[in-house]
């Protein structure tokens, strides 16, 4: 059978079909109405695909790469839910790069003209894949059952699904799935799948270890920088110090002296030296001696982008968000408040340095990665000569994504590396060209202006950001409507609190010299920070309770209770030693509700030590509990680091940083204990994966001044809070 209709990428499409004998079920992850049709799977319309062997083997092809979120255990556990399997009978392959089967919508608030997207980010994957992927589990489970019944010649009521199997209670019998496959396949699609109501739910909302713990645990995880081809080679690459700088001088003959160094491969604004193991490249590079013509940013600095962005806050920028009537309700308040707070440039520094694998042959490209945005690397490659039916790539485990992997540099890199290398070569990043070369989350600028009532309420909200825009970075310049950056006003002209009378502003400065791009947290991690630390600085102002002070402020229920639920976990008012203090901090994002209080101390010396940060959220249906308590907890750990230590700062075009004895980490003995509380929901989920990082940093600088009575307005801390 054909497709009969053309399917438009707003709509959800459930398309089955005979594969081989297997039952194939294709789910495009829509949120609008859904279109069913019979017949074979049509290239360009599926995203993702359950299959069900005739030997009872059931495959999820994942449109969503694991980087540690745990996606390729909770989104199993929406099919095994539908299907009525365990989850331990579904096993999971990578999709491949196809957008046109498994991409889809970047944001349904996105503007028009967004093509679909293959990437894993922006804590989506549970929303987009919600409801496709539990009716690909139900569909499935119906015909398997009407496969069933029509065999036996018994009404399909009468039979019910369990355990990978069909059985008839009336008179026993019972068949496989793999039995049944080709002959469910066959059939057409249900229409409207019913969904189990939560209370019948087995598997969602139930704790679950993760699935990739064992082989992660005893090594036999493999990751992208593992991959070891059959003859491959290694190359340590080396770029221009500078931006947009190129190779002045190598000492070519000195690294192919070294034992096992085999080619030295110039590409002018990146080199690489190919040796037979990484210490002798590493020996090669160091031999090779690179000299490098620094280019047009040599003399871009620090002092001067910061000055260019603290102007640029005072500048009247795109109008973001406006209600209200701001210049007649400030006339009658008497208190205003102003602030300005910095946030730096910061690297993403994942466990994992950037590599890539890549074997380019004639005619064809074989590419071993790990990537969250494995579409955009084949369209990328385009530039090297090559189509997408030339490109045949094999997504891994990430060791650490946190928006870096959406960046498809390190790939293209390796794939200008690879044309010059007989057979498969492993192009690896040491730790400091990782650091300098990263592209980095931009220095943001906020300028906040407040007026407050007799009772110390806020009348008027005015906040202006200066900033890079990255939505046009990615997306391109026509998705960028009214000079407004989507991602830089996320959790600012969108507050959790509903005030009359507020303007939000964006300035877009895109800083020489510097790469940007997207860090966990995205848009929140930087909103949050500003719009929590003053709101706190008015609540001081007001000489409120913090927490009290919100709560007055909140309409939104579900918003309450997790400040309610936070707030009292905390111990919230009760007494703490000399020289320590609690914080709060709330927001709305990535469809979730979160507040943290954070807990410090801070001795004489002005060293910040972080002891405790207390997490309520309601995330709505709940997949995994365990894996939310896991994402929360190291969202706060990655933001908590960004905030005590981290920052990027430039010097004659040059990062300053280069490994992590400049650029740290939290040290296992400095982590705070984290405290995950979760809210009761029945509401649709929404995102997690970076919603503890995005809302950290205030907790933590709030806390700081309860502690001391200093305010910090510049991260990170260390520098912030002796400024």
């Amino acid at each position: 059978m054909s497709v009969a209709a053309s399917v438009t990428r707003r709509q959800f499409v459930l398309i089955s079909g005979a594969v081989g004998g297997a039952l194939v079920l294709g789910v495009a992850l829509r949120r609008r109405q859904q279109v069913v049709q019979g017949g074979a799977p049509a290239r360009g319309t599926l995203n993702a695909y359950v299959r069900i062997e005739p030997d009872g083997r059931i495959a999820c092809v994942m449109p969503k790469v694991e980087m540690g979120q745990g996606v390729f255990t909770s989104l199993p556990m929406l099919i095994a839910e539908e299907l009525e399997v365990d989850l331990a009978a579904i096993t999971v392959e990578a999709a491949p790069p196809d957008p046109a089967v498994y991409g889809f919508a970047v944001d349904p608030a996105a503007p028009e003209g967004i093509e679909r997207d293959q990437s894993t980010g922006t804590s989506l994957s549970i929303i987009q894949c919600w409801t496709p992927l539990r009716q690909a589990g139900a569909s499935a489970r119906l015909m398997l059952i009407q496969a069933a019944a029509k065999r036996w010649r018994v009404p399909a009521d009468t039979c019910h699904a369990q355990h990978g199997e069909v059985m008839h209670a009336a008179s026993g019998r019972r068949l496989t799935y793999g039995a049944l496959a080709a002959a469910a396949a066959a059939l057409p699609v249900p229409a409207a799948p019913p969904l189990k109501a939560a209370k019948d739910f087995r598997l969602i909302g139930r704790a679950t270890p993760r699935r990739d713990t064992p082989s992660k645990v005893d090594g036999s995880a493999l990751f992208g920088i593992d991959v070891r081809p059959p003859n491959s080679k290694v190359a340590l690459i080396a770029l221009s110090p500078v931006e947009g700088g190129t190779i002045l001088e190598l000492a070519s003959d000195a690294a192919l002296a070294v034992r096992g160094v085999r080619q030295v491969v110039n590409e002018a604004d990146v080199i690489a030296v190919v040796a037979d193991d990484t210490w002798a490249a590493m020996k090669g590079m160091k031999a090779l001696a690179p000299r490098w013509n620094d280019g047009p940013n040599a003399a871009v600095q620090q002092a001067a982008i910061v000055a260019d962005l603290e102007a640029a806050a005072h500048e009247a920028g795109a109008v973001a968000a406006s209600k209200g009537k701001l210049e007649e309700a400030a006339a009658h308040t008497t208190t205003h408040v102003d602030a300005v707070y910095h946030q730096p440039f910061l690297a993403h520094a994942t466990l994992e340095p950037m590599n890539c694998t890549v074997d380019w042959r004639e005619g064809e490209c074989e590419i071993w990665v790990g990537t969250q945005a494995s579409d955009r690397a084949v369209a990328k490659l385009a530039a090297l000569g090559l189509k997408p039916e030339q490109i045949r790539l094999h997504s891994h485990l990430i060791g650490g994504g946190f928006g870096r992997r959406l960046e498809v540099d390190g790939i293209v890199l390796a794939a200008r590396i690879a044309r010059h290398v007989q057979g498969p070569v492993r192009v690896l990043w040491s730790r400091e060209q990782d650091i300098q070369h990263d592209r980095y989350r931009p220095y943001y600028v906020d300028r906040l202006s407040a007026s407050l009532d007799a009772r110390g309420m806020p009348v008027t909200w005015r906040h202006t950001i200066a900033g890079a825009g990255l939505w046009a970075l990615y997306y391109g310049e026509e998705t960028v409507k009214n000079g407004v950056d989507l991602d830089a006003i996320t959790s600012a002209a969108d507050l959790a609190y509903p005030l009359e009378n507020l303007e939000v502003r964006f300035v877009r400065r895109d800083p020489p010299g510097v790469p940007t791009g997207w860090w966990r947290g995205v848009g929140p991690t930087r909103s949050v920070f500003a719009v929590e630390s003053f709101m706190d600085e008015l609540a001081a102002a007001a000489r409120q309770d913090p927490v009290r002070y919100r709560r007055a402020l909140l309409k939104e229920p579900r918003m309450r209770a997790v400040l309610d639920l936070a707030a009292d976990r905390a111990g919230w008012g009760t007494a703490l030693p000399a020289g320590s203090g609690r914080g709060v901090s709330i927001q709305f994002a990535f469809g979730s509700y979160l507040a943290q209080v954070a807990e410090v101390a801070v001795n004489a010396q002005g060293q910040v030590r972080v002891e405790r940060v207390v997490c309520a959220m309601d995330c709505g249906q709940v997949v995994n509990p365990d894996g939310v308590r896991a994402q929360l907890e190291g969202g706060v750990t990655f933001g908590t680091s960004a905030v005590l230590g981290n920052e990027i700062t430039i010097a004659n075009g040059r990062v300053e940083q280069s490994n992590f004895n400049d650029f740290p980490s939290l040290r296992m003995s400095e982590a705070p204990r984290v405290e995950v509380h979760l809210a009761a929901g029945g509401e649709s989920p929404g995102g997690v994966g970076e919603t503890g990082t995005s809302c950290v940093a205030a907790a933590l600088c709030n806390a700081i001044y309860a502690a001391t009575g200093k305010r910090v307005r510049t991260l990170p801390v260390s520098r912030g809070l002796h400024a």
